[in-house]
This record gives structure tokens, sequence and C-alpha cells, in this order.
């Protein structure tokens, strides 16, 4: 693996400037190990409000590659359906790549990114910030140290307001191609951490309806899904965007033989109920807001942790929080669940 020596500064350019660009390149910015040397977007940095980063900018990846500017990491923030050719297109010329959830729409995608980076010797880093939470670092720690015991029974319910605010005429969001679907673009951080705390999951059945969003998407808005884990123990995800006005709530029950814990609060950001006979609840600290986009929120604002994480792995002090090879399981989980609504709902 191509490592970066200690008293170098680890070199990035950002592929996208919308809200999650910015929000990469401004993590960048304040960290003192880091440098953007570059941003790339289709449009001008002023029509991104991009201009006071201060780095140059550039039309396409080709464009930067041929500017002969070096740098060591490629972000890519692009919209979803771009995400894994964008990543393949930095592999291949020996750069390593921080890749915005999902990693591909498709398990072929986000296996030819693998087979790349091994080629190439090269990481790529996936971006699932909510691991990062007290909460979820704690109930980490929980189940793997079977404090709760066996598990019988997870529950994770994602209700969340994405109205015409959201999905304006035009954009990217909603489309079969380029956003690929409620759980790729909204929810894919609750399946990370669901298979991160239980692993895989088998038997899927579920029903799915598309009630407020049949003008302004091409696929459903809300579903109720069940499976078994195949470590033990069910589980459920139900999830919709067509609640009222704003979020309800992100919230994960476990119920273990030793015990229950329900997570809750907008972002998943807050212990509910901690119900374990014997067992003392630590003071956790306090979790980050939610990503602010102005007429809706986003998952916790952590990827201060992915860039910092990106840097100590390429310089050899850890491991990444998130490798592709579980990226590649988030977008599998989805691709399975989604197999079984497009049967439902005669979807191709």
């Amino acid at each position: 693996m191509n490592m970066i020596p200690e008293n170098q500064k680890v070199k990035f350019a950002v592929l996208g400037a919308g809200h999650i660009g910015k929000r990469h390149a401004e993590m960048i910015r304040r960290d003192a190990e880091a440098e953007l040397v570059a941003m790339i977007d289709v449009r001008s940095a002023e029509e991104c409000a991009a201009v006071d980063f201060g780095v140059p900018f550039f039309k396409s990846l080709d464009e930067l590659l041929a500017s002969g500017l070096e740098f060591d990491v490629l972000n890519v923030c692009t919209p979803n359906g771009l995400h894994a050719d964008q990543a393949l297109g930095g592999l291949e010329n020996k750069k390593h790549v921080v890749v915005e959830k999902p990693m591909g729409l498709t398990k072929d995608q986000c296996e030819k990114v693998i087979f790349k980076s091994l080629q190439q010797s090269r990481q790529v880093f996936c971006v699932m910030q909510n691991r990062y939470s007290p909460p979820s670092e704690w109930i980490k720690d929980l189940i793997e140290t079977k404090v709760l015991g066996d598990i019988f029974m997870v529950q994770l319910n994602c209700y969340w307001n994405r109205d015409e605010r959201y999905y304006k005429a035009g954009g990217w969001k909603g489309t079969k191609d380029l956003d690929g679907g409620t759980l790729f673009t909204q929810f894919s951080h609750f399946i990370d951490i669901m298979y991160w705390l239980f692993g895989d999951i088998d038997n899927i059945q579920g029903k799915f309806a598309d009630f407020t969003h049949k003008d302004s998407t091409d696929f459903e808005d809300s579903g109720f899904v069940s499976f078994d884990f195949i470590n033990g123990g069910m589980g459920s995800i139900n999830y919709s965007t067509a609640v009222a006005d704003k979020n309800l709530e992100s919230s994960m029950t476990i119920v273990g033989r030793n015990g229950s814990v329900k997570i809750g609060g907008q972002y998943m950001n807050e212990v509910e109920v901690c119900n374990i006979p014997g067992y003392e609840m630590p003071e956790l600290a306090p979790t980050n807001p939610g990503n602010d986009y102005g007429a809706y929120k986003g998952s916790a604002a952590n990827h201060h942790y992915v860039i910092t994480n990106v840097i100590d792995t390429l310089k050899g002090r850890t491991s990444a929080t998130t490798n592709a090879l579980e990226g590649l399981k988030v977008v599998e989980i989805i691709e399975r669940i989604y197999k079984v609504r497009n049967e439902q709902l005669n979807l191709q």
C-alpha cells in the first residue's frame, strides 16, 4: 500500500461541490495534516458558492489530471449513480479514493471498484459517518462484549421528510439512474449501522408504497421490510420520506436475552432506553448535530472523523473505519431488498 510519509500533508481533491462536497472541503481545510488542492464540478466555483475555498476549480477529473497538479486522495461527492465510475477513474490514476455513500448502485459496480483498488494498491474509504456517533460506538461495544446476550429482535424506524423543497425539477434527486432509491440516498447509513452491529441478513420480505412522491421520484417513498439475521435473531426496517413538514425519527430498538436498548432522536443520537439488569449506563459524549441543508436535515455531521481516519490510515497509524468490502455489503443488502420491491411493484 502506498503510504504517505509522516512529515507530509495529505493532498485532497474534492469531486462534486454541492452540500456534501463543500463539507468535505471544509473538513480537509480544518485538518492540520491535510491540504485541499483542487475542487471539481461541472458548474463554476461561483455557481457552487465555493469561491472562498481558494483552490483551483476544474470542470472534470480528466481536466484536473491533465493539469499535472499533484494530489493523493480523490473525494467523490457527486450524485449516487456516478460514484463507482468516478472512483474507478481515481484508482486508475493511482489515487486513493474517499467515496460518499453509496459506493455504487449495484454490487457489480462495487466489485469493480474493489478489484481496481487491489490492482493499483490504493485504498478506498466509504463514508459512513454515523459509525462515529457516541451512541453507535457504545452500542457496538455492548454487542461485541455480549452484554445483551443473544439478540432476539432489532427494529429500525426511519421516518423523514423529503418533499418538493428537496426534489427540485431537473435535479438528480429522485431519478432511477443517479439517485437509485430512498434506501440508497436517505437510509443507507442506518443499514450500514445495522450490518456493522449484527451482520448479514436473509429471508427478506417487504411491503412498499409511494404515497407522496409519484410526481417527483422514480421509486417508492416508504417500506416495511423484515428479515432474519444470519447470526441469529430477526429484524425489520420501517422507513418513509413521506412524513409531513419535518423529520419524525430515526431509531433502533434492540431486544436481547439480557435486556433491551433503544437509540432514538431524529438522527439516532440519543439513548432513550437502556434496560439491562445489573448494567450501569456510561456517560456518553454529546453527538454532533445533523447536517443542515436548510429546509431539511441529514445525518450527524461527523465528516471530520472521516478525514482524520483517511489521514491516519494513509500514514500507517490505523485502518479504514469503513472499508470497501463493507461499502459493498450495504449496497448488496439494499439491492436484495429492492429485488423484493421490484417483484412486487413490477419495477424493472
